[in-house]
């Protein structure tokens, strides 16, 4: 059995006095197996970096044990573990060119300077920036520069990488090309990637395995499906991603019982009212009056803001791919607008109890 990358036991982190005492991490567990690519997810002040922080080492845990690779490293500092992190601003010495700046962790360790520039070469070589080692980060593109931090980071040849929000700083289109680029050297290097991230695409585009943090504790471990399809908490169903959620009355009329249940917007068929051409409800299938409060043209999709008899507002996505199949297309309107009576469709398959069994 391979011995996990990353453990935490009990970690918790409490900042300020007795008084003013805040309690950042709360008591978290964790395993991060050898060679995968696992996101810490959350929204900002959920503890998600000052986790990291203590993997690193810039921090020491109120409470816990850390071990990497299976041995603990609690009370070690961070030059004595074998981490290296990326963080948000790249932190690159703008007076030296790219070669220098990814060598530099090595001429520290004294490594000589024959062996450290091939090292620094290769790394380059990795992360795509072959041809670019004599220019300075000023020289450089926001991506490029992230490159730069990562090779210096992948040239100490870490266990495990720790990359906190690194494309943060990079405009949509980047970041985008950027996740990928990501994911492909982590797949290429086989080593340990350690992401911190508050953008629910992002964590689900990349990692093998994601973690939900809330309030300083870890709300849900899985897969991006199944944090995205079967969400534990009502906290994640609406954290990742848009869920709409059906509980009370509302839950009691359209499932049948009680509880908390989660329906992504996705999953939602809008049909106009009265309308005969689009049939019968089919076995297996649900169907909610309500009124079109707002439509949103967004290019590739269409989202509707419904609010259903019962007083809930839920949100559908219609894919803009049927201009060919629905007359009403060909002209670019919707027949289905602001103010409009509809009925929600969806299959009971598609409705995930919140904390349940599904």
């Amino acid at each position: 059995m391979t011995t996990p990358a990353v453990q935490l036991h009990g970690l918790r982190k409490v900042f300020g006095a007795r008084d003013d005492a805040v309690t950042a991490v709360d008591s978290v567990d964790l395993t991060v197996g050898d060679g995968e690519f696992f996101a810490m997810l959350g929204p900002s002040g959920s503890g998600k970096t000052t986790v990291l922080r203590m993997i690193a080492g810039f921090e020491s845990p109120t409470a816990g044990r850390i071990e990497l690779g299976g041995r603990d490293v609690t009370d070690d500092p961070p030059f004595d573990r074998d981490v290296n992190t990326v963080f948000q601003d790249y932190a690159l010495f703008p007076h030296m060119t790219v070669v220098q700046n990814v060598a530099y962790g090595l001429m520290v360790k004294k490594v000589g300077k024959a062996a450290r520039l091939a090292r620094a070469h290769q790394a380059l070589a990795t992360v795509r920036l072959e041809g670019f080692e004599s220019r300075r980060p000023s020289q450089l593109s926001g991506g490029q520069r992230q490159r730069v931090a990562l090779a210096r980071a992948l040239v100490n040849e870490p266990k495990v990488l720790l990359l906190d929000e690194p494309l943060g700083a990079l405009d949509l289109k980047l970041r985008e090309q950027m996740q990928v680029e990501l994911k492909s050297i982590q797949r290429d290097v086989g080593i340990t990637f350690l992401f911190v991230t508050h953008d629910q695409e992002e964590a689900l585009t990349m990692s093998d395995r994601v973690a939900v943090f809330n309030n300083g504790r870890i709300e849900q471990v899985g897969t991006p499906r199944d944090v995205y399809e079967r969400p534990a908490t009502a906290f994640v169903a609406g954290f990742v991603g848009t869920s709409n959620l059906l509980q009370g009355q509302a839950a009691r009329e359209l499932v049948g019982k009680d509880g908390v249940f989660s329906v992504r917007p996705e999953k939602i068929r809008v049909a106009a009212s009265g309308d005969g051409s689009r049939g019968a409800l089919a076995d297996g299938e649900i169907s909610a009056p309500g009124r079109v409060r707002d439509e949103v043209y967004a290019g590739a999709a269409t989202r509707y803001v419904v609010r259903l008899e019962s007083g809930s507002d839920f949100i559908a996505v219609r894919q803009n791919d049927d201009r060919q199949s629905d007359p009403d297309r060909s002209t670019g309107s919707d027949p289905v607008q602001r103010d409009a009576a509809v009925q929600l469709v969806w299959r009971k398959e598609h409705v995930y109890e919140v904390g349940g069994s599904g």
